[in-house]
């Protein structure tokens, strides 16, 4: 890794340990909800990863762990992974609250195979707003592989690029989502799930990763993609979406369509 990818791993995580504990008590992660047995896992992954019963999974960049633990309360066997220590102590917590048997990792994703000792799972699981985090996929991928038992599948589900692109106003093409780089950005004011809070780390690196850059990292570890959907709802609550009776986020009627996530299942070789 670089020395640029050093730098924005000290400030994302300076970032995401501020702001673990304002998502804990925030009104979008309702933990008080998650405790009485709310699941956080969108019905499309359910269908296209099917039965968790009994299966390793592993949950990399986890932050809270309600999705990690959603996917116990499916009956996987799971480990959640996030480089935030905040993030852990809050998910260990609320594993603790749940009387869900779960463990939690305190690791950057790229040393996650050295973290849990050499172990291997059924499944890599990982979920919205994660990859845009690291600087590269292909390493990333080769993680993956690590984790992966022969196989094993790697079930990822992510923001869309299109997204990212629109991200002022939901339908202006004004940052790169094809050959973009890993920039340093200065967040003004809150975060997604507490906007009204007044953070004192505010610089980020982020990188809009291409579609192809994705699928290719994947592919070059010689992972077999299984499926490759893309979706019109999201939990992440854009300022320009409308919020459903089913508690997902939707284009306003009347705006061209196009997809607001994308979700792959890739499965390693036996």
């Amino acid at each position: 890794m670089t020395d640029t990818s050093a730098e924005g791993r000290a400030a994302n995580l300076a970032r995401w340990d501020e702001a673990a504990p304002l998502h804990a008590a925030s009104e979008l992660y309702d933990l008080a909800g998650f405790r009485t047995g709310r699941d956080d896992i969108r019905p499309f992954e359910l269908l296209e990863l099917g039965s968790v019963a009994g299966l390793d999974l592993v949950h990399l960049q986890c932050h809270l762990g309600t999705d990690t633990l959603s996917w116990a309360r499916h009956g996987a066997r799971v480990v959640g992974l996030d480089f935030s220590p905040a993030a852990i102590e809050a998910a260990t917590q609320l594993a603790i609250d749940c009387a869900i048997d779960a463990e939690f990792v305190c690791s950057d994703v790229y040393d996650a195979r050295s973290a849990l000792d050499g172990r291997s799972f059924d499944i890599v699981y990982t979920g919205i707003g994660a990859l845009g985090w690291l600087p590269d996929l292909d390493e990333w991928a080769r993680v993956v592989d690590g984790l992966l038992r022969p196989g094993g599948i790697l079930y990822l589900v992510e923001i869309h690029p299109i997204v990212l692109g629109v991200l002022s106003d939901g339908r202006t093409l004004d940052q790169d989502i094809f050959e973009a780089q890993y920039v340093r950005w200065e967040e003004k004011g809150g975060t997604y799930a507490a906007p009204d809070a007044t953070l004192v780390n505010t610089t980020t690196f982020e990188r809009s990763h291409a579609l192809s850059e994705m699928i290719s990292a994947v592919l070059c570890v010689g992972f077999r993609i299984e499926l490759f959907h893309e979706q019109s709802y999201t939990n992440a609550p854009w300022p320009w979406t409308v919020k459903g009776d089913d508690g997902f986020y939707r284009l306003p009627e009347g705006w061209p369509k196009y997809p607001l996530t994308f979700s792959l299942r890739a499965r390693k070789p036996l």
